[in-house]
């Protein structure tokens, strides 16, 4: 039995913080943002808003799309470095919503690769026959661990949800290939140092702002381009494709330079590259859901293409995927 995408969906904030009102809050321009990020905007979360208000409203759309009822659901998997709570998990409160009565859910915490990670489990599940329908869903309002005095990351991140419904599919469709790799040596070069039990909050993390993304950006950045290079020669060579034989390639909305690095490495043309980062910044693991949901609902891609999703996070974490749709 073969896993695949019955469904895709997504959740941005109304709210627009644009690189103009950025050079308000620091020093910085929009020329600089722009020519070493490529973003030109992204969406921040209201106050009182959550991870799971965002990530129900994704899960909803993918429903909707596959005409599966929520009853149906027997997994919801939420991939999120932001919960609302750290008990119950974020996914917890989605399934409550959603009213998928009889699924398990929980969190799953692999940064911005955290969707593909959550991806390659739902499909062993369904494979292995101990399920038939999975919400997989990522989301993070990561404006409410950004440092707004801090330019070098500040510019970068943004609030925002995306998920699949996967469940059987007969034929050529499915997911045809996986993987995902980590390489814990690298946690210093992205990582939020505060909040967990080795620096519990204090009045001291706090004041020293240890509860923001730290990272240092030319690790960040070597490590990225390889990451994608590899792991997107794996899961070609896993399903016995080329690059030429990929119809859109969904990567982690990160960086420009680091997508066209790895995009010129395998010739790919522009138009086959799924690109939300102009419009919403890095917005974690949700970044590859957004935009394969945006594209997919756009006509860009559609049934019988292969679609092919890679990315990086902290940890360090890597992946990718081949799907078939």
């Amino acid at each position: 039995m073969r896993a695949g995408i019955l469904g895709t969906g997504s959740a941005l904030p109304k709210r627009v913080l644009s690189n103009s009102d950025l050079e308000k809050m620091v020093d910085t321009s929009n020329e600089w943002i722009v020519t070493r990020t490529g973003i030109e905007e992204r969406r921040i979360a209201e106050p009182g808003e959550a991870t799971s208000d965002y990530v129900f409203q994704a899960c909803e759309r993918a429903l909707e799309m596959s005409g599966v009822q929520a009853r149906d659901v027997d997994m919801v998997i939420c991939a999120t470095v932001t919960p609302d709570h750290m008990f119950p998990t974020t996914a917890n409160l989605v399934q409550d919503r959603l009213g998928c009565a009889d699924a398990s859910a929980f969190d799953l915490s692999a940064a911005c690769s955290g969707f593909l990670y959550a991806l390659s489990l739902g499909t062993s599940m369904i494979e292995a026959g101990r399920a038939k329908y999975i919400l997989v869903s990522a989301g993070d309002l990561l404006s409410r661990i950004t440092d707004y005095t801090d330019r070098s990351t500040c510019v970068l991140f943004g609030d925002g949800a995306g998920a699949v419904l996967l469940g059987p599919v007969e034929g050529e469709r499915g997911v045809l290939s996986f993987a995902i790799h980590s390489d814990g040596s690298g946690k210093d070069a992205l990582y939020l140092k505060a909040g967990g039990s080795r620096f519990p909050a204090t009045a001291e993390t706090v004041a020293n702002r240890e509860h923001f993304i730290g990272m240092a950006g030319r690790d960040t950045f070597k490590f990225a381009v390889n990451a994608m290079v590899s792991a997107t020669e794996e899961v070609l060579e896993q399903s016995g494709l080329a690059p030429e034989d990929v119809a859109l390639y969904v990567p982690h909305q990160a960086n420009l330079r680091i997508i066209d690095a790895a995009r010129r490495k395998f010739h790919i043309p522009d138009d086959r590259v799924a690109l939300t980062l102009k419009k919403y910044g890095n917005t974690s693991a949700s970044s590859i859901p957004i935009a394969l949901d945006e594209f997919y609902r756009a006509g860009r891609v559609g049934e019988g293409d292969t679609v092919l999703c890679v990315g990086f996070g902290g940890g360090l974490t890597w992946g990718a995927a081949a799907i078939r749709l």
